[in-house]
């Protein structure tokens, strides 16, 4: 293995083939889009070849390895691509790693996007930079897990528990999409938490046919009084995607107790959902009995907000005595997990988990 290596990058969906390549942990090439549509399984095959022979055009050199994301379902450890939505010339499984392999003659890894974001996230974005001020405040508290979530055409997630990717037995891990929809319970979550869910809320709410509801960047705008529009719509396709959101988040979160950053294109709208996202999180259940007692063991704080993050990241706590002796030990009850915004930006938030995900590998060999 090279001792800089370069790995060339791919981050593949239904609409487009974005291809990148990174070295020392950044990108060395201005990152360029391949249209992924075709009539055929050939054509679609020979566009990711083209695409990844461009990038050694672009970089004047072979890469040590190909790693990147792709739509599940899948095989990913085989590398082996199934029945895709967004791609219907994927049919009765393609063996994407083995193709490329035979191509480039390199090492090929694939993994699902979702899990790159998380893991570029947790090694390279808003996890160090949380511990990072942590430490500025000298709270001794340091953070070792993440749970990251995309919102876009699709809901997609990814875990890191101590730095390393939760792959799953089956390829699966993370999968979040597939939890119930709380709004609408015969659903999953993503039918509430994705583009289509923010135009179809705004339609209904205003009586506009779906096909002809603006897109969600105008939506958030109109939830601004940035453009006009019905502005309570607005913020009621965004609540409600905050609703459906929050519930998926407190669900996961208790099992997983880390940090939470979302990216995808709906992220950037976070100044119209994410006040209502901390709120439902935060919102505490009430028993049998008509008590009322917190709906997580931990709080939620919204890392975008300044006063939030001083509060999340503030050393609080005392001194407690040791029983039967003199010494005291520093106890602090308060349980936080924080939710912010990626630092990295999603695409290269991917392409860093990518490069780190091969970089792991290639270290195994």
């Amino acid at each position: 293995m090279n001792s800089n290596p370069i790995i060339f990058i791919l981050d593949a969906g239904g609409t487009g083939f974005k291809f990148s390549a990174v070295q020392d942990w950044r990108e060395i090439i201005e990152p360029f889009t391949i249209p992924s549509a075709a009539p055929s399984l050939e054509e679609v095959l020979k566009k990711l070849i083209t695409g990844f022979h461009e990038c050694e055009t672009r970089c004047g050199a072979k890469a040590s390895a190909i790693s990147f994301c792709f739509p599940g379902p899948a095989d990913y450890p085989n590398g082996i691509i199934g029945d895709l939505e967004n791609l219907p010339t994927f049919r009765g499984g393609v063996a994407l790693k083995a193709m490329l392999e035979n191509e480039f003659q390199v090492p090929v890894f694939i993994n699902n996007d979702g899990d790159l974001f998380a893991y570029g996230e947790a090694l390279n974005g808003l996890l160090p930079e949380v511990n990072k001020l942590l430490e500025q405040q000298r709270n001794p508290k340091r953070y070792k897990n993440l749970l990251g979530v995309t919102l876009g055409t699709g809901f997609g997630g990814g875990i890191v528990i101590n730095k390393v990717l939760l792959n799953g037995d089956n390829s699966a891990g993370g999968e979040i999409n597939r939890h119930r929809n709380p709004l609408l319970p015969t659903t999953s979550a993503e039918d509430s938490i994705s583009i289509r869910a923010v135009r179809r809320v705004y339609g209904r709410e205003t009586g506009i046919a779906f096909e002809d509801t603006p897109h969600p960047y105008d939506i958030y705008q109109i939830a601004k009084a940035q453009l006009p529009g019905n502005k309570e719509a607005a913020l009621k396709a965004w609540n409600e995607l905050a609703t459906a959101l929050a519930d998926v988040l407190a669900n996961a979160i208790s099992l997983i107790d880390g940090i939470v950053v979302i990216g995808g294109g709906l992220s950037g709208a976070w100044p119209v959902f994410m006040p209502m996202l901390i709120q439902k999180m935060n919102e505490p259940f009430t028993s049998l009995n008509g008590n009322s007692f917190s709906r997580m063991e931990t709080v939620a704080y919204n890392l975008m907000d300044a006063q939030d993050m001083i509060r999340f990241t503030e050393k609080s706590g005392q001194m407690i005595k040791v029983p039967f002796s003199d010494q005291h030990v520093w106890y602090d009850p308060t349980k936080r997990v924080g939710v912010g915004i990626t630092k990295l930006g999603t695409s290269s938030a991917v392409a860093i988990g990518a490069y780190a995900y091969a970089m792991e590998q290639l270290k195994k060999d």
